[in-house]
């Protein structure tokens, strides 16, 4: 082999090994990344203990807010190379910078400091129905005008996920009156104030006629949802918290903007087995009257729907008010859900296999099985309608199912109970 050969060989040598070695120390760095939250909740007036294994230390600053400003204020040193004991008496909110091995930028951590709490688990089956603000674009397209001219007026204006919220400064309630609009609209053009993407804008669009002389945008809208799920949690002041997940629009898997929602009755009358690749379902039969109704939905947020319930939901439990788990407590092994696939709430056990501290999708906090044996048998494993049945853990409540993995049916998702709890 030639020196420059030689040389070559060697420089693509130093190049793999500093390359392999990059990847290591990115693959060890994400690896402790994720062993601590970026947020960690602790209870006021109790000692907890906090073991993460990781090779990080820093300093602990008391928040307070000076015109929006963070200012620190005795700072306390920890180490978490071994359990780290906390005990705050008073809610409050603290920061901790932390670095690796003392020296590499690693993490700053919220520290918030909340009031012990305890909650009714529920798992009854529950009716939803949910209207949008104004109207909801689920697909944008061409019809023929007059002439046999394919034509698309929204094209370029109008796009799937906009909520059309007012047409010439009139607030839209619902499909049918946006529909009404456009075809008195006499094909003069229309201003509509949209929010799209969180931010409210104004678009000028002008309505073409169609081969039935009807004015027409070329887009289809939505106003509404319904489904079932299940009931995760009642608090004392009959407020609620359910699904573990948002209500999502089916076409473009956006959260759909609530205007107004309602929970209701639901008798379960049907199920379809889950199999590995084809998930299935709980069937529901609702009536949609004001007899039926046992709660008001006011938030749709990507942690679950909340509202206020009426006072007969507590009735249909079987647990009693117990406390909550948080995240850094809940351990990997057995635990149950309560989930009503015959109807009626019972205890199902399942096991926790993973529990991800950090996690950026916050449905996904944990990984569950389902272990029991009668449930496999009724549903095979998690099916839709089950979210939201809550998870309990050494007897507290941990969170509540969210997702199936599609390719494993006896397997799925959970939600930390913190998480619901920021809403």
């Amino acid at each position: 082999m030639t020196d420059y050969k030689l040389k070559n060989y060697r420089r693509f040598l130093y190049i793999l090994f500093a390359t392999g070695l990059a990847a290591l120390i990115a693959a060890v760095y994400i690896d402790y990344w994720k062993k601590v939250p970026s947020t960690i909740m602790i209870r006021a007036g109790v000692e907890q203990e906090l073991d993460f294994r990781v090779p990080a230390s820093g300093e602990i600053y008391q928040q307070e807010s000076v015109e929006s400003v963070s200012t620190k204020v005795e700072s306390l040193h920890v180490n978490f190379t071994k359990g780290v004991t906390f005990k705050a008496n008073q809610i409050d909110n603290y920061r901790m910078n932390l670095k690796l091995f003392g020296i590499l930028p690693y993490k700053n951590v919220d520290i918030q400091v909340i009031q012990d709490k305890t909650l009714i688990p529920s798992g009854i089956p529950i009716g939803i129905y949910v209207k949008t603000q104004g109207v909801l674009v689920v697909g944008v397209g061409e019809f023929k005008n007059q002439t046999g001219e394919s034509v698309s007026p929204a094209k370029y204006i109008l796009q799937p996920g906009d909520y059309i919220l007012d047409v010439n400064g009139e607030k839209i309630e619902n499909k049918k009156q946006f529909v009404k609009m456009i075809e008195n609209s006499d094909g003069n053009e229309l201003i509509l104030t949209l929010l799209r993407s969180g931010e409210t804008t104004e678009v000028k669009i002008q309505p073409e006629s169609n081969q039935n002389n009807e004015w027409k945008l070329g887009i289809w809208v939505r106003d509404n949802a319904q489904g079932i799920g299940t009931l995760t949690y009642v608090d004392t002041d009959d407020t609620f918290g359910a699904l573990g997940h948002g209500i999502n629009d089916v076409d473009t898997s956006t959260l759909m903007l609530l205007g107004e929602g309602t929970l209701y009755k639901t008798e379960i009358i049907g199920i379809t087995r889950g199999e590995n690749g084809s998930p299935g379902e709980l069937t529901g039969y609702i009536e949609y009257n004001n007899d039926n109704i046992i709660g008001e939905i006011t938030e749709n947020t990507e942690e679950g729907i909340f509202g206020v319930c009426k006072d007969d939901v507590i009735q249909q439990t079987i647990y009693d008010a117990v406390p909550i788990a948080l995240k850094q407590e809940v351990e990997i092994g057995p635990a149950e859900i309560i989930c009503s696939v015959t109807g009626e709430p019972k205890i199902y056990n399942i096991e926790i296999q993973e529990v991800h501290l950090e996690n950026d999708n916050v449905n996904r906090g944990m990984v569950i099985k389902i272990t029991d044996e009668e449930l496999l048998t009724l549903t095979g494993g998690i099916i839709q309608g089950m979210s939201g049945s809550p998870i309990i853990q050494n007897g507290k409540l941990v969170g509540a199912v969210t997702h199936v993995l599609v390719n494993d049916a006896t397997s799925g998702y959970g939600i930390f109970i913190e998480n619901m709890l920021v809403q």
